[in-house]
This record gives C-alpha cells, sequence and structure tokens, in this order.
C-alpha cells in the first residue's frame, strides 16, 4: 500500500479567497506547515513570516493563529511570534468522537436532500482519488473535508454546521491524515458506500455508515497514538489492571452443587464494567450475580469493584430477606458512587435441595429460564421489577420466587449479547435469543454459550464489538434433592 508524502501544489493564488482571507485549503497549508512540516513542537515562530509568505495583512495571520491556539496546538507569544505545540491524542480522539455523533444526524437528514442528488459529493470522492494518487496530503484534506462539510449543509441543521467550524475539522483532518498515510486508499474507498446510500435516500443507513467511517478513522488513529512510549506505558498498566479485575470473577473450575455452569466475559476495551459472581451463603444456599455497570473501561471496572464489594460485604453478613440486603447494597453504592452512575443488578439466592430460587432484579436485561419439552422448550423470564442500583438512595426492591425443576436451564447475560450490531445497525435483539433457547434442548451448558457466541459473531458479520459481553447459563441436575 502506497505512503503519502507532503508534496505541496505551489499555485498560491488558489489559497486565497474573494474576501483576501485564506481559504480552507490555506488554513490547511498553514497547518500542513505548522504541526506536519517545518516545525516541531516548542519552537518558536514569527507570525510576519506568515504575512509575508501568504500574502496577508497582520490581522487575517493572527485571527488564524488565535484559531490554532484554542484548539490547543499554539501559544501566542509577546513579539507577534507563537509557541508550536504537539497535537493533543486525547483532545483529537474526543473531537472525533463528537464528529462521529454530528454526522449520523446530518447523514439521516441529508439523504432526503441529496436524493439522486449527490454529483458534487461524487466529484469530491474523484477529486480524493486523485489526491492518493498524486500523494497529495493537502488536496485529500482539502476534498476530504469539503465532502463532509457538504452532508452537513445539506442537512440544513446549522448547529451542526456551527460544531464543526468550532472544532476545526478542515485542521484536525490535515493534522491527523499524515498519522494514518499507509491505509488511506481504503480509507478513499470507504465513502463509496456513503454515496450511494445517500443517492439512494436511505436515511439509517447513510447516518450509520457515516458514522462507522469517522469511528473507523478514530480507531485507525487510536492504533497511531499507541505506538509512542507513553501508550506503551499505558498499555502494561492495562493489563495489570485486567489482571487485577480477572480476579475479581470466580475461577473457572468454581461449581455450585447440581448447576452445570459455564460462563464467558470479554469486555470491549480490555477492562470492562460488566459483572457476575457466585457466593456460597451460610446454609447451603448459593448466591448468583450478574450485573452491567453504566460506562466502559476503567472507570466502569472501578465501579464494578465497588458494587461486587458491598453486594459480598451484605450477602455474606447473618442472613437478610433480598429486599434489605439488595436495598442496603443500593444505599452503599448510592453514597459512595459519582452523581451519574448506576448498574442493573440480578441477584438469586439458590437452594440445590429444593431448587429454588429468590431473586431481585434491579432493571437488569431478564435471564431467562428455560424448560425443556418434548420437542421444544418453554421459556419464562425473571423480569425486573426495580430500577438500577445507584439512582434512588431510598429505592424499594422487592424479591421474587421462582421453583426450578431439573434440566431447567438458566441463562444470565449483558446487553453486549442482545444489542450486538450489523452494519446496518440493527441489533441481534432478545427475540433472536429466545428463538435460539427454544431449539436448545439436549444441549449442554457450554454448548449454548458457544451456539449464543456464533449466532451473534455471525449476526454482526465482522463489526466490533461496541459493549461489554457476559453471559451466564446454568442447568439444574439431579442429585441434590433433600
Amino acid at each position: 500500500m502506497m505512503t503519502l508524502s507532503n508534496r505541496r501544489r505551489s499555485t498560491a493564488p488558489s489559497i486565497i479567497g474573494t474576501n483576501g482571507h485564506l481559504n480552507e485549503l490555506g488554513r490547511v497549508r498553514v497547518a500542513t506547515e505548522l504541526f506536519c512540516g517545518s516545525y516541531g513542537p516548542g519552537q518558536r515562530v514569527r507570525l510576519r513570516d506568515f504575512v509575508a509568505k501568504y500574502g496577508l495583512d497582520n490581522d487575517s495571520v493572527l485571527k488564524l493563529f488565535t484559531e490554532f491556539q484554542s484548539l490547543g496546538l499554539i501559544s501566542l507569544s509577546g513579539n507577534f511570534s507563537a509557541i508550536v505545540h504537539a497535537p493533543n491524542p486525547k483532545e483529537m480522539q474526543d473531537a472525533y468522537a463528537i464528529r462521529a455523533a454530528l454526522e449520523e444526524i446530518a447523514g439521516k437528514t441529508a439523504a432526503t436532500v441529496l436524493k439522486e442528488d449527490t454529483a458534487e459529493l461524487e466529484q469530491e470522492l474523484d477529486a480524493m482519488r486523485a489526491a492518493v494518487a498524486a500523494n497529495d496530503l493537502d488536496a485529500y484534506a482539502e476534498h476530504d473535508a469539503k465532502f463532509h462539510k457538504s452532508i452537513l449543509k445539506a442537512s440544513g441543521n446549522k448547529v451542526l454546521l456551527r460544531v464543526w467550524d468550532a472544532l476545526a475539522f478542515d485542521i484536525r483532518i490535515r493534522i491527523a491524515i499524515g498519522r494514518v498515510s499507509k491505509v488511506l486508499p481504503t480509507v478513499v474507498e470507504s465513502h463509496e458506500p456513503i454515496v450511494d446510500a445517500l443517492r439512494n435516500g436511505r436515511e439509517r443507513e447513510a447516518g450509520l455508515l457515516l458514522r462507522h467511517h469517522v469511528e473507523t478513522f478514530l480507531e485507525l488513529l487510536k492504533k497511531s497514538d499507541s505506538d509512542s512510549g507513553v501508550h506503551r506505558a499505558f498499555r502494561k498498566d492495562l493489563e495489570g489492571a485486567k489482571d487485577v479485575q480477572q480476579a475479581f470473577f470466580p475461577p473457572q473450575s468454581f461449581s455450585i452443587p447440581c448447576l452445570a455452569c459455564e460462563t464467558f466475559y470479554q469486555p470491549a476495551h480490555g477492562i470492562g464494567g460488566d459483572y457476575y459472581d457466585f457466593l456460597s451463603l451460610p446454609g447451603g444456599r448459593w448466591g448468583i450475580a450478574i450485573g452491567d455497570v453504566s460506562g466502559k473501561g476503567i472507570g466502569a471496572a472501578l465501579l464494578m469493584a465497588s458494587l461486587q464489594a458491598s453486594l459480598r460485604a451484605q450477602a455474606l453478613h447473618p442472613h437478610l430477606d433480598l429486599t434489605t440486603l439488595i436495598g442496603d447494597v443500593n444505599r452503599l453504592v448510592h453514597d459512595s458512587s459519582p452523581s451519574n452512575f448506576f448498574a442493573s443488578l440480578f441477584y438469586a439466592e439458590y437452594e440445590p435441595g429444593t431448587r429454588k430460587l429468590q431473586y431481585v432484579n434491579a432493571g437488569h436485561n431478564p435471564p431467562i429460564v428455560v424448560r425443556p419439552r418434548e420437542g421444544a422448550c418453554e421459556l419464562f423470564q425473571l423480569s425486573a421489577e426495580a430500577v438500577p442500583i445507584g439512582i434512588f438512595a431510598e429505592a424499594r426492591f422487592e424479591a421474587t420466587k421462582f421453583q426450578l425443576m431439573e434440566d431447567d436451564i438458566l441463562v444470565a447475560y449483558t446487553d453486549g449479547i442482545t444489542e450486538a450490531a450489523n452494519r446496518s445497525g440493527d441489533l441481534w435483539g432478545p427475540e433472536r435469543l429466545e428463538q435460539l433457547l427454544r431449539s436448545c434442548t439436549g444441549m449442554t451448558s457450554g454448548e449454548i454459550v458457544e451456539r449464543i457466541l456464533a449466532e451473534v459473531s455471525d449476526f454482526a458479520h465482522g463489526e466490533p464489538q461496541r459493549d461489554d459481553v457476559t453471559l451466564v447459563v446454568m442447568r439444574v441436575q439431579a442429585g441434590c434433592e433433600v
């Protein structure tokens, strides 16, 4: 795959607008010179050099450099000069996350306007292809920005346009392009299905394709950033955090009497906020928990650890009824967590001898009991009866009883399973899960886990995992009757 260089065109008049200021291409050229070429971080630049080079007045150059300063790219100093900074990877990534959302909104609206009228977009795409062939990153950035901004304009949403301009994406695109130049031919061609969806008026698809395009580019930026020493150190710390989090989960060899258990856990970002646990309780009872903390990543993992510690502390005390137990856990979590924190939680206590299951469902995806029948399976949902943990300090949590039978299968999961999405943005959904479980007669717990994961993977068809995934499957076995 070709590597693009910073070859510049020398036609100076083309970078000056009719108002005497730099046009979009001119802004890109200055950004290239400052952040991708002649200057390094910490170096001082004289603004008068740019006045003379581009034939501009002092006010025009100062205005442009003030914009660079608002983006954190330079600091203005005395004597009409500035200090260049290295672009902040975190700020760039945050900006692209915002861009993904605003382009999805714009694409949905613009599809109606641009239906059968995408000639301008096709011209910009052809110009991007020509820029790649000519190894001209400046021209590529110019036409890439025009392509996407045209869609925003077609949406008629002035708020989206103001956000685009405020975050100066024409400049950010040029700064970012050099870091992904090796895969730029592939990036270019990812615009083609966007044009097709807009041309045919497919609103939802156009929005999702635009979001996917920007998010894919963001992942490429993150991969580029991860090559730095700082990120290597961060990855090392993250690996240590993953080991610590793994210790929170029950070991694979852990088992509950007369329950054949299989589990699966995979965070979206190396470490996450999903949670499951098995607790050995007094009197031969067993606690079974599965939860999903709001958010992802390290922050969610820390809050997950707090929830687990609170639940264990309460469950292992002299026995409380579940209403009181979960109420106490809720208050502990509420009082020790940020105001925007919440977690869905399903917690049950199981008596192997009687097969009685008593549970509280605090806003979690309803676990499903699969009861094999002749030729089919009957399904029972252990539905949510309360709000998630951590929202209200004085929330009430009602307990419900369910009588399990031999060969019943209890399937508990987080929404990373049912909300797995394909390229069109469709979700796998609880209906597909239920349909699959109705055909699970005779399968072991392990086979059911493998079947669910395979079906979800086939449905997503290579789309990246967007949420933490947890799956707990337990089959009731004979041998524990009192």
